[in-house]
Parts: structure tokens; sequence; C-alpha cells
């Protein structure tokens, strides 16, 4: 099935130039960024295309008015695509969306999830995303066209008309049976490792790296990224937006501390402060080593090859004074400070600095053309590693190649190992419970129970400092979405998370409050990494 038989979807990118042209007709529109600015298109907006070639305009509005306009790119991104798989779907079976009845929905729920026909069967965690997406469109269009809304999670005022109507206190019967409102999955430190390993390293399940199979080229950055993700519990648009002059050295410290952007926090309204292991900041520096890391070598060649010159809105960076968070702007005869609090993901991307060898951006992850690699690509990343295990997974489990395709697939859907990125987040907070629950039965020994929800009163449970440390506004969050899960295993086997520098470290203050009878605060991890 060729790209013209079936629903597209493309974006804006305003830091690219408009592609040329030397039709007169296309040339009498005028500039093609400043024709979809005034159609309140952003960059980043998705422009859906049917199979006519001709767009609907009535769904691509869907993201350039009310709430929808302001969200995030990542959030149009999910909601297009979605839109295009179901647009495609109601291709198939000779409707359109504004056609579309609840039947059609749960006939596309099974086809999505169920039906042996689709090769692409997605998880009930993964339909969830869909079922949003969906309704989201349909609550719009039914306020917007008249369009009556087919997703039933919604309750409709004609109750008559459709013979349905959900209330309070019962399940979506959209919702699949496998779903929940968040399925936590974590990697103990040794899988994430032999994850990295096989999945961007080039290694095998035994342990050896493969013949001719030495690492990619950008194995450093790789590496560095998936252990920063685990080392920091940033979310994946989070640590893929930093900058150079926003990481700390590496020193003798086990953590440094470093200060995230406001808009490139989840909601945008302030920054936050995080910090980063050790470890990470040596594998960034090895990544980002003059050199020896690929990081150069990429700069190099797109240099060489005038890249960076062609790239549209970039500003050139004079300086940075790190106590201020200003990064200075060239602009006129002078200078022009910008707060990197006030700078969003995209615009970070077109930063460079110029150096004798010539422009040099100041976002740290590069891809192999040496232009800033975009957050969202990170998923393709995680995709490709997964793969590459699961084919690892079927040469160990069919090492004389006997097995049918069908039957290899299914020795490759069947593969345990495999990671997404908001993993990584959900093991960093794991790991953080098990350090924070050992530390905090040591040092309220002795206390009666009274005493101790006086102390937690004034100073602030567990929850709440780990909180502090996923960025999240209130324990609450932390409490109900993230760990609740744990709560019940052993000490033991949190502690099978750690790395040696890290139990190292837990040793260290388990012993600081025996020394002082479990009384004493003491340097609390969070705030002692905070110095």
């Amino acid at each position: 099935m060729n790209a013209l038989e079936r629903w597209t979807v493309d974006f804006y990118d305003f830091t690219a130039p408009p592609p040329a042209t030397e039709d007169p007709v296309l040339a009498a529109f005028g500039d093609l960024h400043a024709r979809a600015a005034r159609n309140s298109a952003r960059h980043g907006t998705p422009v859906i295309v049917s199979p006519s070639g001709r767009p609907d305009a009535r769904i691509n509005l869907f993201f350039r008015e009310g709430r929808m306009a302001t969200s995030q790119p990542a959030t149009w991104r999910r909601y297009a695509y979605t839109l295009v798989v179901w647009l495609d779907f109601l291709d198939a079976i000779d409707t359109t969306w504004d056609q579309a009845t609840i039947r059609d929905v749960e006939a596309f729920k099974d086809w999505r999830i169920t039906d042996s026909r689709n090769d692409e069967r997605v998880k009930a965690t993964s339909f969830d995303t869909d079922r949003a997406g969906l309704n989201s469109f349909y609550t719009w269009a039914s306020s917007r066209f008249g369009a009556s809304n087919p997703v039933p999670t919604v309750r409709v005022n004609d109750e008559a008309s459709t013979g349905q109507a959900y209330g309070r206190g019962r399940r979506d019967p959209l919702r699949p049976a496998g779903s929940t409102s968040r399925q936590v999955k974590w990697l103990l430190r040794e899988a994430l490792e032999q994850w990295r390993d096989i999945g961007l390293r080039g290694y095998g399940f035994d342990g050896v790296r493969r013949p001719g199979r030495q690492g990619g080229f950008n194995e450093d950055r790789d590496t560095a990224f998936i252990d920063g993700l685990y080392g920091t519990g940033l979310r994946l648009r989070e640590w893929a937006s930093v900058l150079d002059v926003e990481l700390p050295a590496s020193g003798g410290e086990r953590m440094g501390a470093a200060r995230l952007g406001a808009k490139c926090v989840k909601g945008g309204r302030e920054g936050r402060t995080y910090w980063i292991p050790r470890r990470v900041l040596q594998s960034v520096e090895g990544y980002l080593d003059p050199l020896e890391g690929s990081r150069t070598e990429v700069i190099r060649r797109a240099q060489r090859q005038g890249r960076y010159e062609r790239l549209h809105g970039l500003r050139i960076i004079t300086g940075h004074n790190p106590r201020t968070r200003e990064v200075y702007t060239a602009a006129g005869q002078g200078r022009e400070a910008v707060s990197l609090d006030e700078l969003p993901p995209d615009e970070r991307r077109l930063l460079f600095r110029r150096t004798p060898q010539g422009l040099e951006p100041l976002w740290v992850w590069l891809s192999v053309n040496g232009l800033p690699k975009k957050p969202h690509s990170w998923e393709d990343t995680f995709d490709a590693a997964n793969r590459r295990i699961a084919e690892a997974w079927l040469r160990k489990a069919d090492p004389e190649k006997r097995l049918s395709e069908a039957e290899g697939e299914q020795v490759r859907r069947e593969c345990p190992l495999w990671a997404t990125p908001h993993m990584c987040r959900h093991s960093f907070a794991l790991k953080w419970f098990s350090i924070l629950s050992l530390l905090e039965e040591r040092r309220l020994e002795g206390f009666s129970p009274e005493e101790i929800e006086d102390f937690r009163d004034q100073l602030g449970d567990l929850w709440l400092q780990l909180a502090v440390l996923l960025g999240h506004r209130h324990p609450d969050t932390t409490r109900d979405h993230y760990l609740e899960p744990f709560t019940g295993l052993q000490v033991s086997y949190l502690m099978a998370l750690l790395d040696d520098d890290e139990r190292s470290g837990v040793d260290t203050l388990v012993r600081i409050f025996a020394r002082h009878g479990g009384s004493v605060v003491g340097p609390v991890v969070a705030a002692g990494a905070a110095r």
C-alpha cells in the first residue's frame, strides 16, 4: 500500500526553510510559513491529508483552535497518528469520520487489539491513547460541526437517538479490560544494563558482542542518554532538551545538581532542580569529548556540508550567565539576554555558538547528520533496540533456524526483555523508593507512633521527598500513580536496583543515622545532593 492509498500526516517545521518551487501558481500563495501562521498553525502543527492528496480542513482545524491549539507538540503527534489510523480503518469499512457509529468504534477496538488479520496489533494500554484521542476529537467536532460522537465514553445529550448513556461509576465500555489507569513497569539495574548492551551495543544474551557488530556509530550517545533517563528520572522530552551549558561538571560528589528549564518541564509552569549521578555525567562527558566522542565528529561533518547555515531561525549565542540562567544572543550591534526558562525545546534546537571551525549547537543530543535530535525521535531508538533484542532472543531460542516464520514471530513477541522511555523513570522512582525507605526506617527507630507523625508533619515524609526527585507538584501523584504497587516489596529486592556506587552511598547514610541513634535527620539524599 503506497502513500496515495492511505491517509498521511506531516508536521509544520518552521525551523527549516520552505521547499523551493518554480511553479508560478504555488509562488503566488506567498511564504508558506507566513500563510500557515495566519491560519493558526504553529511549529509542529499536524497536517492530515486524505488518500486523494487533499486535506480535510475540518479535521486539521482540530489542532488549531480551542484547548488542542495550546497543547504540546507531543500531544499533537499522538492524536494525529491516532486519527490517521482511525481514518484508514473507516475507509476500509466504507464510511467517513462524520458518519461513524458506536459500532464502528467498537469494531476499531477489536481490530486494533485482537483481530488476527491485523499484523500491527497493539496492547490494551496502547489503545487507551487511541480512545483518548478519538474522544477528544469527537468532543470538539460535536460542538464545532454538530457531528455525532460515536465514542462510548461521553454522556450524550440525546439518549433516545443513540440508546447509550454512560454515567459516573460505570466502566468505560470502550476501555480495554487489560488496561488500568496507570500501568507501572520497571527494570532492575541488571536488566536495564542487559537491555542497553544487547539493544544498543551489539551484544547477545550470552554476554558476547556479535562478530561484525562493534556497536553503532552513536553507541556512546545512546548509552549516555539511556543512563541519563534512568539516573535522573527525567521524562523523555526533558532529558532530550538539555543544553551543554546546563550540565554540571563531574567531580567528587556522587550527585551533581542541575536546573531544568520551565518550558521543558511537563506543564511548563516553572523550572526545577534535578540531580545527575556522577557516572551519568562521566558517560555524557565521554560523548561530548572533543577527541574521542562521536558528537564532535558529526558536528564537523555538518559544518563541512554547511548544514547549520541552512537552518531557518538560528540564534547565535555569545555568552552564558550560569548564576542568572541566561544566555546572550547577538542582536543588532549589541546582545540580548534570554532566560533559559523561557526557551521551549523547539527554540533550544536553534541555539548555536560560533567557533573557529564554524557554527556549533548547544543542544546536547545530535543526530547522525549533526542536527539536533528531536525528542520524539528517541522513541525510534527504543523501538529499534527492542527489535534487535527480539532478534537476539530468537537466535538464542532457535540457533539452527528450524522455526517457521510464524513460529519465529511468536518467539519475538514473547521476548521477556524490552523497555520504553517511561520505564526508566519508573525504575528511577523505585530505586529511590528503596533508598528512602531504608533511610526512613533507620532514622525513625525508637520513636513512638505519635512522634513519627509529628516528625513527618514537620519535615515531610518519604512521598514528599520522592515527589521532589520526580518533579511532581503533589506527593499524591507520586504515591497513587507511581509507587503504590511497590510498597509490598522487600528491601532486599529493592536494593538490587542499585549499583555499587549507590549502595556505598546508602551504607554511608545508614551509618550516620546509626551513629546518631536514628533520631537525627542528617543529610537526606535529596537535600544533600542539592549542595
